[in-house]
């Protein structure tokens, strides 16, 4: 038995949250229960879909927030809502395979001692037909550890985890755009139990909207408080921050068409 956590806000657009919903109540293996969080106030085409989805599948239950809190402290008033010590992670605009859930299952029913059960994503545009990448991450606990030092060792929305793990590291954390980044590292350091599917059980939907809200000077700040906080906490050296500081100030400092190209040509496979 375990649950899926997602957070909705007013933004998402009401297909994509179908889309979201149906791949999730048309899996091999059915959640126990979905927690829904509504993070403020929605439009009323996402407040109309989200009651006839509850009306049609008793596993969802909805959380309310009256203000937008973003997504950190949204996913953790829904944990407290999940009655199960698995949690599926899922967006509201992305679309699981149908086998997703049934094969993370298997996972922690073979390794028990695992916390944390990740795969790859298909990134794609417009339709699930045009895949444009794959983020491929590394499979055993000692590889992922080595990359979480230069970059993000887990695809946030295909995450399946064990909540107590999860409570035990502090939760999700405000950092933004980096929460999850930000709690893996915890969760690692707190010796959770790290393994990454060698297949994708997800498609990510992607934009080149994406692009830019990764560039740009606002970006570049977030991201070096993020890289001195690993810094702080001794999760790199420093040797390690500056290395990682260069790499991501010309990144996220150069033109949006180059950065597309090397997400998409370098950093994808």
């Amino acid at each position: 038995m375990f649950s899926v956590l997602l957070s909705v806000y007013h933004k998402e657009s009401p297909v994509y949250l179908c889309q979201s919903l149906d791949s999730i109540f048309n899996q091999v293996l059915l959640p126990s229960e979905v927690i829904l969080v509504k993070d403020g106030t929605l439009t009323k085409h996402l407040d109309f879909i989200i009651e006839e989805y509850s009306k049609k599948f008793h596993q969802l239950e909805i959380v309310s927030l009256p203000i937008n809190q973003g997504l950190g402290k949204a996913l953790n008033e829904g944990l407290k809502h999940c009655s199960y010590d698995l949690v599926a992670r899922m967006d509201t605009d992305d679309i699981a395979k149908p086998d997703r859930f049934e094969k993370q299952i298997r996972v922690f029913q073979e390794h028990p001692e695992l916390d944390v059960v990740g795969a790859w994503i298909d990134e794609f545009e417009e339709t699930t037909s045009n895949i444009i990448s794959t983020r491929k991450l590394p499979e055993v606990h000692d590889d992922i550890c080595q990359f979480a030092k230069k970059r993000n060792p887990e695809n946030h929305p295909v995450i399946m985890f064990r909540k107590q793990a999860v409570l035990a590291a502090g939760g999700y954390q405000h950092f933004p755009l980096f929460e999850d980044y930000y709690l893996w590292i915890r969760m690692l350091q707190n010796g959770a139990k790290f393994y990454n599917i060698q297949e994708s059980l997800l498609y990510f939907r992607f934009s080149p909207a994406m692009f830019k809200r990764r560039g740009g000077l606002k970006y570049v700040t977030t991201e070096l408080r993020f890289q001195n906080q690993l810094r702080n906490l001794g999760f790199i050296t420093s040797s390690e921050y500056l290395y990682n500081v260069f790499i991501r100030v010309i990144t996220r400092m150069m033109p949006n068409t180059l950065r597309a190209i090397l997400y998409k040509k370098a950093l994808r496979k």
